[in-house]
């Protein structure tokens, strides 16, 4: 593959905001300029490329942000890039720009236009898998979802408390409208009694069945549920539960969008500057339309049409763990 003549990069993120993207940001910056390329920072994600939301970064740009959550380039959602006219404004106003690559940090709907814009254009893109649910084909972890799972560990642990003072059974709902790994690497970590996920069919007897049949000694209880779960999430849950068990003290709690905030972990920030140096050198090489991962502790690359509208397939090993270590 022959290297190509790229001068300047320009980095967005769009679609859920997740842990870990600054320092890609930081990271897809630094290497630019370390080759000698500018580098030029797209607000708002597909909105802001299409309007023209554009600035020139360096290396103070991207000083004192690796520690942040959130996004310094702001995530917006975008109805007019999903039409052929959105996109040639776009496609406009990257050359108006002088704007002659990109890369993408942002989940399922990012590279699902990142896909169609390069088909369209002629412009190389790169993606970086930023997203806390860890659902895409092509890396082993996504950029925000190490930070998402301790989230939840940090918050169950404190709502065990309150469960074991009061004799207490939680029903935690956590996130995951498609995907449950948040639930269920989580759910593990906690040491809950019974994870839901969408992956599963959810059996109500079974469960009522585990909640009938545990030890009586166990001073709290908690069942993670992911929002998607076919059980209809934490509230359905607790309300069979309640006419199952009357004499259970059942509350429910809803961590919402607290999973997405706060610092990125130590394994975020590592994994989000490893793929943003690989972006640009990437970009640099010649390549596009392509997902960059980590799978096996290397760096690897999904073609976008791979990579999208993909769920993981859930671990079988994972729901045996829990089973077993919920006695």
């Amino acid at each position: 593959m022959s290297k190509v003549n790229i001068k300047n990069i320009g980095v967005f993120t769009s679609g859920g905001d997740s842990p870990g993207m600054n320092a890609a940001i930081r990271a897809v910056v630094r290497t630019a300029l370390y080759h000698n390329l500018n580098v030029t920072g797209i607000l708002r994600g597909y909105d802001g490329m299409i309007s023209g939301e554009f600035k020139s970064m360096d290396r103070k740009s991207v000083a004192n942000i690796i520690q942040r959550g959130g996004t310094v380039l702001k995530t917006a959602r975008s109805d007019e890039f999903r039409t052929k006219e959105g996109r040639q404004k776009a496609y406009e106003q990257l050359k108006k720009h002088d704007v002659d690559a990109l890369v993408a940090i942002g989940g399922d709907g990012t590279f699902t236009g990142a896909k169609v814009f390069s088909e369209e254009f002629d412009i190389p893109v790169i993606g970086l898998p930023g997203t806390i649910d860890n659902d895409l084909i092509g890396t082993d972890f996504t950029i925000g979802y190490d930070t998402a799972i301790n989230t939840v560990i940090d918050a169950v642990d404190k709502i065990r408390d309150t469960a074991e003072s009061h004799d207490r059974l939680f029903i935690v709902e956590v996130m995951g409208r498609d995907s449950g790994l948040i639930a269920l690497r989580s759910g593990i970590g906690s040491g809950a009694e019974a994870i839901l996920i969408p992956e599963t069919k959810t059996d109500i007897n079974a469960l009522l069945s585990r909640l009938e049949h545990s030890r009586k000694d166990k001073s709290s209880k908690i069942i993670i549920v992911a929002e998607g779960d076919d059980a209809g999430g934490g509230f359905e849950v607790a309300k069979v539960v309640k006419e199952k068990f009357p004499a259970i003290d059942t509350r429910v709690s809803i961590l919402g969008h607290i999973q997405r905030g706060g610092p990125p972990s130590c394994m975020d920030r590592v994994l989000a500057s490893r793929l943003g140096v690989a972006a640009v050198e990437s970009l640099i090489e010649g390549k596009s339309s392509e997902m960059i991962g980590i799978v096996n502790g290397k760096i690897h690359f999904t073609p976008f049409g791979n990579a999208i509208k993909h769920n993981k397939e859930v671990n079988s090993e994972l729901l045996k763990i829990v089973e077993i270590l919920s006695l």
